[in-house]
């Protein structure tokens, strides 16, 4: 092997070893299966506990309407989606 090669990494051993986690950090396979208690509003995006989110959630569903967008708004919504859907199709 090289001198320059050895010594380098003589120098920097501690930190090449150090490609492992800290002891303090979560294991991934655990933080994937803990339960989600809190949320956000889709609203405000305030954050929410889980009965909060419920409640909110229960209020949305019982609206007998949804809410009235200006036709205006609307209508450049959906020539938006129509451009969009053509630069898919044709990206020149």
């Amino acid at each position: 092997m090289n001198k320059q090669f050895i010594i380098t990494l003589l120098l920097l051993g501690g930190e090449v070893a150090m490609a492992l986690p800290p002891p303090e950090d979560i294991p991934e396979e655990i933080l994937r299966t803990e339960i989600i208690t809190e949320g956000r509003s889709p609203i405000d995006n305030k954050p929410l506990t889980a009965a909060e989110y419920a409640e909110l959630e229960a209020e949305l569903a019982q609206r007998e309407f949804s809410p009235e967008i200006n036709p205006e708004l609307q209508e450049l919504i959906f020539l938006l989606r129509i451009r969009k859907l053509f630069n898919d199709i044709n990206p020149f």
